[in-house]
């Protein structure tokens, strides 16, 4: 019976205190305070659709309290400092710090375990660089009409209905004040991109928001209008995204809002859906196809694709169509599958796509191996918050850098993991005014400004310790890893690297991924090699 003794308790109380309110009316509140606890466990023991409440009445109160802020109590009280869920108390600290520009340095030492696995470093030079500006930038697009000299830290792909009006004017005010892009996400350019000025790539996904017919097919005539605006700098084709890729997404119509149904061009009253693969092209070729169509389209702006990596041989594909037809992108985003979402599946969020490491080097080495690199530049995107966390992508490979939830924690965001609630409660994951009046836009996109540069600060240090001048010069070399309390490991000796114009010869591949999909990928069709296809046939013989 210790099941019911909460329940019986207060039918007691309540009727104790009734009685004891007849002679001492300040009683009435006991026997309302207890009578409306009796209630809720006459509740508990009437409903049907928990079996929990009918056999724990008033007690399953506590637990479902409980579960509610576990969360808040794991993160403040039980995670270490070091611990990623999914980014660590000393990688928000970090960044907090940098935003605010106060005091970021530590004292006593390293709470890393240095003999521990994945334990990463760079190695320093005996005679260092002396550099003074920390803007360090790479051209993207030199042979446009309008290339676009871009930072190494960009603010990644966020869109307006994911975030806030006022994250969207804070972010693009930092971005205007620091010289760095602002990517718009898949739900168009706003006209809160558009009020502080700072530079923008727009992303065309699925959806072709800002950019459709009535029917949700791609409209040429209203991409020109948009993307020959000066304020536009690059022109990105979404094909999937790291947290979810190969998920379209649904924006429900009780949560469309005027704003952003005329931000995306999509009626008011219906679901905004975002399929999960393009209407206007269907297989590499194709593709590419569409790439250049949207570079003329823009004025020759410098247009490229964002993708996470999932067949290999459907990128090998996209690389062979290249040398095919002669259409290259102007860049390559490659989406890490440890990137960050508003809302996903879980399975899609924990166990879909490559992580950005892999997928990073996967795309790099087809590139150096097809002769490519030097016409193609790379970013990346994944968990990106620190300037050793930059110097390792780009030593892998990449020219630059991009970062969402990074900029999101400069804004405020304290990882409450309410993103998908709509009640974010610093302002930013929201459509709710009355939560997003309240975040200081001015203010905001100071810290924007002042993450981005004190980054970048930290990035030039590490550099001079190196004995290097500019990110570009980082390789693999330059990054160690501890893969056991014995052995240390460069990335270059980790990970196989293409020799240039490997592609091309009749050479042995020594990359068993190359071995096993390259010969067979097709760039007319995003098809499994044969191989793969009988392996699938034998299941059903």
């Amino acid at each position: 019976m210790s099941r019911y003794s909460a329940y019986v308790a207060c039918l007691g109380l309540t009727v104790l205190s009734g009685v004891l309110a007849l002679a001492h009316p300040g009683w009435w509140w006991g026997a309302a305070a207890f009578g409306a606890l009796s209630l809720l466990g006459s509740l508990d023991l009437l409903q049907r659709k928990s079996t929990l409440r009918r056999n724990f009445p008033l007690l399953a109160h506590f637990r479902y309290g409980l579960e509610t802020i576990g969360p808040e109590i794991r993160q403040y009280f039980i995670q270490a400092d070091t611990d990623k869920v999914p980014f660590s108390r000393e990688q928000r600290a970090l960044v907090y710090q940098r935003a605010k520009h106060v005091n970021d340095v530590r004292p006593f030492g390293t709470l890393r375990n240095v003999y521990g696995g994945d334990y990463e470093w760079i190695n320093h030079s005996l005679a260092p660089a002396e550099v003074r500006d920390h803007d360090f930038r790479i051209v993207i697009g030199a042979e446009r009409r309008q290339p676009y000299s871009a930072s190494v830290f960009n603010i990644s792909a966020m869109s307006f209905g994911a975030l806030s009006a006022a994250a969207i004017r804070a972010l693009n005010g930092g971005a205007k004040r620091g010289g760095f892009y602002h990517d718009t996400g898949e739900g168009s350019i706003s006209p809160y991109h558009r009020e502080a000025g700072g530079d923008l790539v727009w992303e065309v996904a699925s959806g072709y928001f800002g950019c459709r017919n009535d029917d949700g097919t791609f409209d040429p005539g209203r991409f020109a209008a948009q993307a020959c605006d000066p304020q536009v700098k690059m022109i990105e084709v979404k094909l999937s995204q790291g947290a979810k890729p190969g998920h379209g997404g649904v924006l429900p119509a009780a949560k469309l809002s005027p704003e952003i149904a005329a931000t995306r061009g999509v009626p008011m009253g219906r679901d905004c859906v975002s399929p999960a693969r393009h209407s206007a092209f269907a297989t590499p070729v194709e593709l590419l196809q569409f790439v250049a169509r949207l570079r003329e389209l823009s004025g020759d702006k410098p247009t490229g694709f964002k993708l996470a990596i999932g067949h290999p041989w459907e990128w090998f594909g996209i690389a062979k169509a290249m040398l095919e037809t002669g259409i290259l992108p102007d860049f390559i985003v490659v989406d890490g599958a440890e990137g960050g979402t508003g809302a996903a599946p879980a399975e899609f969020v924990d166990h879909v796509g490559v992580p950005m490491r892999e997928g990073l080097m996967l795309v790099h080495n087809t590139l150096v191996g097809l002769n490519l690199r030097e016409r193609i530049k790379l970013g990346a995107a994944g968990k990106v918050v620190s300037g050793f966390d930059i110097a390792r992508t780009l030593a892998l490979g990449a020219d630059w850098c991009n970062a969402a939830r990074g900029y999101m924690f400069a804004l405020g965001c304290i990882q409450s993991l309410s993103c998908h609630t709509n009640r974010c409660p610093t302002g930013i994951a929201t459509q709710d005014p009355a939560r997003w009046k309240h975040l200081d836009v001015p203010d905001k996109a100071t810290r924007v400004f002042e993450f981005h540069d004190n980054t970048l600060r930290a990035l030039r240090d590490l550099l001079c310790a190196a004995g290097l001048t500019h990110p570009d010069q980082l390789g693999p070399e330059h990054i160690l890893r501890r893969v056991s309390p014995t052995e240390v490991r460069s990335l270059a000796a980790l990970y196989r690297y293409m020799a240039p114009g490997e592609l091309l010869d009749d050479r042995q591949l020594r990359h068993a991924v190359f071995r096993e999909f390259w010969d067979e990928a097709r760039g007319d069709a995003f098809m499994p090699p044969a191989h793969v296809l009988r392996l699938r046939a034998s299941k059903s013989n």
